[in-house]
């Protein structure tokens, strides 16, 4: 069965939730305060840079199965299940901001109280276990008047799509995970995603909002432990991709390889916001988690250990290659790429920066936010094309995959130092009469 399926947020989650559930046929409505946004996918285009997008929301908004708009009350009124997928981004003591959730409920609560249908809201933001029951829901039925599970229902549908393969993630996701406090109201949930081949998890509210930070707590984990022991293995003269590749062939202990080769530093929407709300809870109930509360310093070590490597090679020019925080992506929020880049200004080294995806006028939202509050001149510092990056530097920190690799071969000097913060394979790197080392292999 088809749904009219309404979607409030069209950042990342947003606007690949929106597009895939529309190429599986049902009726989506984007809502979003950004009137930029909302434009671009009424003009059949994707508010966000990611593979596959563009073509899918282009064919959905002609096929009349996508549309957007500013308008909370009309997305409630037409459409019977609402999908929340707005930010939850960190406050300066780690603890998450619920204000965007808390806002998007109450306006449609507020829709609620004059609908005499049943309606299903399903949180897809990222929120600590207890958020749902203690903020969703109480600003719900404060707003509409009505209590949940007689005149709507409340659901948890955490998302497990890695931007830059998110499309392909969405259809081919490893789980799941459908929670409610009861499992009659998740009928329209299991036909969303029918004829998505993966294991399905019906389960509580609370262990829903759970398992997304356990996920990615680990993922966290495994992306700081492979990069101290790449360190400690260059420290050592000892082969890293040797030990690597041993290390990870156990797949029954080891269980995946996911994030286990050794690379630069995490970033992203998610880790660090993630990491910093699970701190903030232990420290709310007075726990002492050594191990999870060192991964950020960990990952901040990381990034430092890149700067000393700049540092000593004595050379004042710097070209960066790639800004966001994972290739072929546009996404700026707490990129380390960014934190290296104001890290390396603050030594007072000059830096030129390219990459393909990130254009400073076609930035929207909080991407724009966050490098306007981080790096403010970053328009300065950003070059159009790969040989003006090159020619004018003396260190290359090759932080993106998306580089041509015959390009910046023909670029490179004897005079370049590369340091390769992505580990590339061996037949991907560029190769000549010039310095090449990783930051930690």
């Amino acid at each position: 069965m088809k749904r009219k399926v309404s979607i409030f947020g069209l950042g990342y989650v947003g606007s690949v939730t929106a597009a895939c559930l529309a190429k599986q046929g049902h009726s989506i409505v984007g809502v979003d305060l950004s009137a930029a946004k909302v434009a671009l996918l009424e003009a059949g285009q994707s508010p966000i840079v990611e593979a596959e997008l563009d073509q899918i929301v282009k064919t959905a908004r002609s096929e009349s199965r996508l549309r957007a708009t500013t308008d909370t009350r009309s997305a409630i009124t037409d459409t019977e299940i609402s999908l929340i997928c707005v930010g939850t981004p960190s406050l300066p003591n780690g603890k998450l901001d619920l204000s965007h959730i808390e806002r998007v409920c109450r306006e449609i609560g507020e829709v609620l109280k004059q609908k005499n249908q049943f309606h299903w809201i399903v949180i897809r933001s990222t929120v600590l276990p207890g958020t749902t029951e203690s903020v969703v829901i109480p600003a719900l039925e404060d707003e509409s008047g009505k209590r949940s599970g007689e005149s709507f229902a409340v659901c948890y549908n955490p998302e497990f799509m890695r931007e830059g393969t998110a499309v392909a993630d969405f259809f081919a996701p490893p789980f799941t995970v459908l929670g409610a406090s009861d499992a009659k109201f998740l009928q329209p949930l299991r036909e969303l995603y029918e004829g998505i081949g993966a294991r399905v998890f019906e389960t509580s509210i609370a262990t829903a909002e759970m398992v997304k930070y356990t996920c990615n707590t680990f993922h966290a984990i495994k992306v700081g432990f492979a990069n101290e022991i790449g360190t400690i293995c260059k420290s050592l003269n000892v082969d890293a991709k040797a030990v690597t590749d041993i290390f990870t062939s156990d797949t029954r202990l080891n269980i995946s390889t996911a994030y286990l080769s050794p690379g630069f530093a995490f970033g992203g929407s998610c880790l660090p916001k993630d990491l910093r709300a699970l701190m903030y809870k232990a420290k709310e109930l007075d726990l002492q988690l050594p191990l999870l509360g060192n991964v950020l310093s960990s990952n901040t070590a990381h990034i430092e250990r890149t700067v000393e490597a700049v540092l000593n090679t004595n050379s004042r020019k710097v070209g960066v290659l790639g800004l966001s925080f994972k290739s072929g992506t546009d996404d700026l929020r707490e990129s380390p790429l960014v934190q290296l880049i104001k890290r390396l200004l603050g030594e007072g080294l000059e830096i030129q920066i390219w990459d393909r995806d990130v254009s400073l006028g076609q930035l929207v939202g909080s991407n724009r936010k966050y490098i306007e509050d981080v790096i403010p001149h970053i328009g300065s510092l950003l070059r159009s094309t790969i040989e003006e990056v090159v020619s004018g530097a003396e260190v290359i920190l090759l932080g993106t995959k998306t580089a041509d690799r015959q390009s910046l071969q023909s670029l490179l000097q004897p005079k370049h130092t590369v340091i390769d913060l992505v580990h590339l394979n061996p037949s991907q790197r560029p190769s000549g009469n010039f310095q090449y080392e990783g930051i930690c292999w």
